[in-house]
């Protein structure tokens, strides 16, 4: 199928290039090459970047940071992401704005759904940035939540793999990818898809999610335009 409206969900790792860390401007710009092409086919593009170049909140309380003060810094990481993003996006020749899950003003606008429903309808992509605006919750879990609420046709999520594989295709070249797949079946075979919290909640609102390689030039205008590209997860 097409999709008209999505939830684009890239890690903090993938900004940081090959090394996974800081800003790679090369590879953002790259990524931003790709969102702006889906951007000029009219499809309504929300982003949610992960923090974990920068820092994670849960690998911080393992050396001893409080758990909350850590997330509320990988929240903060997120927004530095969007922000380079927002830019990298613009340099493109489309709209985009930061939104944040907690006030940050002057930085960012603070996300309102009605608001940036309006924004994405009349064209500029949606970075949506800080998570939940909780400790506890990842950006998988944000990602899912603005998804529901923006009543998008699917979550994409753009990995350095070109779908789901019943075993790590790096250690096994014998590992097979599925190219569709239940959330029940993922569940049951144990695929690390997402973490449980945003799984359940996609599961609960039937929003599909598609695993897909995001590096790999033209994916995601492939799939936007309804050629098969990655694994969709989802109730059917």
């Amino acid at each position: 199928m097409e999709y008209k409206r999505i939830l684009l969900k890239l890690s903090g790792e993938a900004m940081g290039g090959a090394d996974g860390t800081g800003l790679d401007e090369k590879v953002m710009d790259c990524f931003a090459a790709q969102i702006a092409a889906v951007a000029r086919k009219g499809v309504q593009i929300a982003m949610v970047i992960g923090g974990g170049n920068i820092f994670r909140g849960l690998s911080g309380a393992s050396k001893g940071f409080d758990r909350v003060r850590g997330d509320q810094m990988g929240m903060l990481a997120t927004t530095i992401n969007s922000i380079g993003m927002s830019l990298c996006l613009k340099g493109h020749g489309v709209k985009a704005e930061v939104f944040t899950s907690t006030p940050m003003r002057p930085m960012a606008k603070y996300y309102m759904r009605d608001e940036v429903l309006e924004y994405m309808e009349n064209g500029g992509i949606a970075l949506l940035s800080g998570g939940t605006g909780n400790p506890f919750f990842t950006t998988d879990s944000g990602a899912a939540l603005r998804a529901c609420e923006l009543r998008c046709d699917a979550l994409l999520k753009g990995t350095k793999v070109d779908g789901v594989y019943d075993c790590d295709p790096a250690k096994n070249p014998s590992a097979k990818k599925y190219e569709t797949l239940t959330f029940d079946k993922a569940l049951q075979d144990e695929l690390h898809v997402m973490d449980m919290t945003a799984f359940t909640l996609c599961k609960e609102n039937d929003m599909p999610v598609i695993v897909f390689n995001i590096n790999e030039e033209g994916s995601l205008e492939k799939l936007v335009d309804g050629i098969p590209t990655g694994t969709v997860v989802s109730n059917r």
